[in-house]
């Protein structure tokens, strides 16, 4: 899987869709894939696919889009752009659990029975704002103005809901500074989530 590209984050989807029109940049593909395949394995593991399978849709679906998009099969006034890669996705998750029935999968009917178009929208956004979330903690340990010990107390506590004593004894800090690092970061993670998720959704 292309690796996470910091500098590229907070661009938006339209400025990166115009970079994807040059056959050769890398850098735009790299975030493009970066932003879109958590969305569509989460959306396709949450239709019922497997792991492989649901990775499967991911990677034909983004190979998809990319072809159809140099070929300018994308019209950015008939609608937005996650749409049309959300109606991809859907289709290409039903290729794949097709093929896969033979080993046993659940049947296609399971899948199309929830994948209403109001339930397809409501499990894209959740899996987005999932992505959204994990790629904002990846953007707020690679800064330097936040400690290891600071981003630890806030881990512990506001992620995986360890008691503020028991965090401040695996972080060696006080009780107090964990409420102070959990209070700094969440105010940052906040920001850092509304910009990305800003860049996100600017793609029309």
């Amino acid at each position: 899987m292309p690796s996470f590209d910091s500098s590229l984050a907070n661009r938006t989807t339209t400025k990166l869709l115009d970079a994807l029109r040059e056959g050769n940049n890398e850098p735009a593909w790299v975030q493009i894939d970066t932003r879109y395949r958590p969305v569509v394995a989460g959306l396709a593991r949450r239709l019922g696919l497997s792991d492989s399978d649901a990775e499967e849709t991911a990677q034909r679906t983004l190979a998809e889009f990319v072809r159809a998009y140099r070929d300018g099969k994308y019209d950015r006034t008939k609608g937005r752009l996650s749409s049309w890669i959300l109606g991809i996705a859907h289709n290409t998750a039903l290729r794949v659990q097709r093929e896969s029935r033979r080993g046993g999968m659940i049947g296609m009917d399971e899948v199309s029975d929830v994948a209403d178009e109001d339930s397809l929208r409501t499990i894209w956004t959740d899996e987005r704002d999932r992505s959204i979330l994990s790629h904002a903690m990846d953007l707020i340990r690679a800064e330097s103005g936040i400690d290891d010990r600071t981003l630890l107390a806030f881990e512990l506590v506001a992620i995986r809901g360890v008691p503020p004593a028991e965090a401040a004894a695996q972080s060696s800090m006080t009780v107090d500074q964990v409420y102070v690092a959990k209070t700094r970061v969440t105010k940052r993670l906040r920001r850092v989530v509304e910009e990305l998720t800003a860049a996100f959704e600017q793609d029309m």
